[in-house]
């Protein structure tokens, strides 16, 4: 049996995905005050980054510490996730995220890849 291979999040991916997310949360908040005519739209900007820097900041010794493991047989991850090679239909490359599906449709999130390819290419590798 060969070693188990590892998928670690990446701490640039985790604060690329967010900052895409604060871009977005940011304009989103803007957007909403503008329609429904509040004079000061620009307070949207500073709502929407701190909402989203601050559940990043929150988030990150959990987000960056989720790792999984691929042996000959499965993928398993945090929280007791497992997955067998053989059950999995599609694997989808989501940004920095990696999505497993299953042949029965549970979807699994491998987050934060430094290069979502490479991991995609690995699990399909080992499915053949």
């Amino acid at each position: 049996m060969a070693d188990p291979v590892t998928f670690k999040p990446d701490k640039s991916a985790y604060l690329r995905t967010n900052t895409w997310l604060a871009a977005a949360a940011m304009a989103g908040a803007m957007i909403v005050l503008w329609i429904i005519g509040n004079p000061y739209v620009w307070t949207g900007a500073p709502a929407g980054l701190a909402a989203v820097g601050i559940r990043a900041w929150y988030l990150a010794s959990e987000e960056l510490t989720a790792t999984w493991k691929m042996s000959d047989t499965s993928v398993s991850g945090p929280g007791g996730r497992d997955v067998s090679l053989n059950q999995i239909e599609a694997v989808n490359i989501m940004g920095s995220f990696v999505q497993i599906v299953t042949k029965s449709g549970d979807k699994h999130l491998i987050k934060y890849q430094a290069d979502p390819a490479a991991t995609k290419a690995a699990i399909e590798r080992a499915m053949a």
